[in-house]
């Protein structure tokens, strides 16, 4: 297992320190899925896309460019740049493979003050259903966006923390806090993983809370 971050991921992982807002580091990546496929052997492959950032939160126009082009970097572009090299490098592999994209009620919700993680979120989802057709056509690949819901990480706080005048719809999440609402991210993780052993169609945009999945104790 390897996990792509800035930062090195929990004890037993292998860590490739990448900062995937740099294209400069894609190439990287790509490099590490041909040489972890190379030989491989195993019955089961997957790729979890998760990376992701809400920085900036607040109106196009009004915020930092330097990063909001980060954020449209990391959340539109790096999805589709790492989808296709994880594809290319297992074009002659023999095994089960999934590509899994991690997306967000965003991606058809608007939310003043989130435009471009929007927007990015809306790109995954029309990269999957493209890409999960041409798998149908062509491929051996099974492609899904998975939309996992409020989970209870420093993403959620973020949204809380950050004022009604950048966020106006912040009480929304605010309240999904207060309820005790929020998922857990373990539990998350199990069931993102339990979706690589169903019979979704293809391209398939899926919504983890409308779906009747069974905890997994396997990593993610």
């Amino acid at each position: 297992m390897v996990g792509i971050n800035r930062e090195r991921p929990a004890e037993g992982i292998e860590h490739l320190k990448a900062d995937l807002a740099d294209p400069s580091t894609w190439s990287t990546v790509g490099a590490s899925f041909r040489r972890e496929l190379a030989g491989f052997h195993g019955e089961h492959v997957a790729f979890i896309h998760a990376a992701g950032t809400d920085d900036p939160l607040g109106f196009a126009g009004e915020v930092d460019s330097e990063a909001y082009r980060r954020n449209v970097l990391l959340n539109s572009a790096a999805p589709q740049v790492l989808g296709q090299l994880f594809l290319a490098a297992l074009r002659s592999l023999q095994a089960r493979c999934h590509l899994i994209m991690l997306t967000s009620g965003a991606a058809q919700s608007v939310y003043p003050g989130w435009s471009s993680y929007g927007a990015g979120k809306a790109a995954i989802d029309q990269w999957v259903r493209t890409v999960g057709a041409e798998q149908g056509q062509r491929g051996r690949v099974q492609v899904l966006s998975v939309a996992p819901g409020t989970v209870d990480t420093a993403f959620q706080r973020r949204l809380r923390d950050t004022s009604e005048a950048d966020f106006p719809r912040r009480q929304k999440f605010l309240d999904v806090y207060e309820q005790g609402s929020l998922s857990d991210p373990q539990d998350v993780a199990g069931q993102i993983w339990a979706l690589t052993s169903l019979d979704l169609d293809n391209g398939s945009v899926v919504d983890l809370r409308k779906l009747d999945l069974p905890r997994s104790e396997k990593p993610v």
